[in-house]
């Protein structure tokens, strides 16, 4: 069970990002989750989003290049401790957490959510449900 990230390639020069954010907007696309790498040339936008396909279109045609990834959507317990149960699980199956960032969830919600970038969804998402914790799927995710 995996839910798609869309990652956007950005100019790393002044207004790229808004002119991105800008567009979403227009479109009234809800981000739910968000993480920004750059590099001195480049950047990378990963976003989580309500509706998958529509921003895919919305960023196409603004001009932007984006790419689809699978990757798990994961409630941690919002505990001392909790993301370190997660990665404990991961770690003893031998998966590798590439990145990770949280993301948006309900306010009333005693969880927090968090998106793993995995070496093997199917794997992590086995040993993690063994465990009973939760992967969410996209359809969820869109109702945190």
């Amino acid at each position: 069970m995996s839910v798609k990230q869309i990652s956007v390639f950005l100019e790393n020069r002044p207004g790229c990002l808004h002119e991105m954010t800008q567009a979403l907007a227009n479109a009234k696309i809800d981000l739910r989750g968000l993480s920004l790498a750059e590099t001195s040339d480049f950047g990378i936008v990963r976003l989580i989003v309500d509706d998958v396909l529509n921003t895919a279109t919305v960023l196409k045609d603004a001009g932007f290049v984006a790419s689809l990834t699978d990757v798990l959507a994961v409630e941690v317990p919002n505990v001392p401790g909790g993301l370190n149960k997660v990665l404990g699980i991961l770690n003893s199956t031998g998966v590798n957490v590439e990145y990770m960032y949280a993301i948006l969830g309900n306010k009333k919600s005693e969880s927090a959510y968090m998106i793993f970038r995995v070496n093997d969804n199917g794997k992590a998402a086995s040993a993690l449900e063994l465990e009973n914790v939760t992967i969410l799927d996209q359809a969820t995710l869109s109702e945190l």
